[in-house]
């Protein structure tokens, strides 16, 4: 026997009925130090640290990163 389900919810919705924690202010903190580095108030070495705390990607990943960054502050 095969039995579908369909709900239909909003992410938030789906969040708070999983009991998810809201990341929501840490994303928005997030967003806010990418623009920071992206208008050169923010210094991409920190960002840079912050990335790798927060998912390790390994050199490689870290390097497209850091280039990336680097490539967006030249007008």
């Amino acid at each position: 026997m095969k039995i579908n389900v369909e709900v239909d919810c909003t992410p938030e919705e789906a969040r708070r009925f999983m009991g998810l924690p809201d990341f929501t202010p840490v994303h928005e903190k997030y967003v806010q130090s990418l623009m920071g580095a992206m208008d050169g108030v923010v210094a991409p070495e920190m960002l840079e640290s912050v990335m790798k705390s927060w998912a390790p990607m390994g050199d490689a990943g870290m390097s497209f990163w850091k280039n990336m960054f680097e490539t967006s502050g030249k007008k």
